[in-house]
C-alpha cells in the first residue's frame, strides 16, 4: 500500500534522475545512457530541502505526481521449490 508522505509538486526535466538523498532532501543527477566515459561524473544537486525523517521498513520515492510517497518493503519472502 502506498501512502503520500509530503506533497511537493516536483516538475521533472528530461535527462535527470530524481531521488531522496541521505539527508532526506530531493536531489537530482544527470543520467548518462550508453556512454563508457561518463562526462557528468557523480555530480548531484539538491533541488528541494525537506529534511525528511525516514522510518525503517519503508521505501521512500518520488511518485508520478511529483510528491514523496512511501511503501512498506517486502521482507522475508518464501522460497519457491520446484
Amino acid at each position: 500500500m502506498i501512502e503520500k508522505v509530503q506533497k511537493i509538486g516536483l516538475k521533472r526535466e528530461t535527462g535527470y534522475l530524481y531521488f531522496i538523498d541521505k539527508q532526506g532532501d530531493v536531489s537530482r543527477s544527470a543520467m548518462a545512457r550508453g556512454r563508457k566515459n561518463n562526462q557528468y561524473g557523480n555530480q548531484s544537486s539538491k533541488i528541494i530541502k525537506i529534511g525528511l525523517k525516514r522510518e525503517t521498513g519503508y521505501l521512500y520515492f518520488i511518485d508520478k505526481q511529483g510528491d514523496i510517497s512511501r511503501s512498506a518493503m517486502a521482507r522475508g519472502r518464501k522460497k519457491i521449490t520446484s
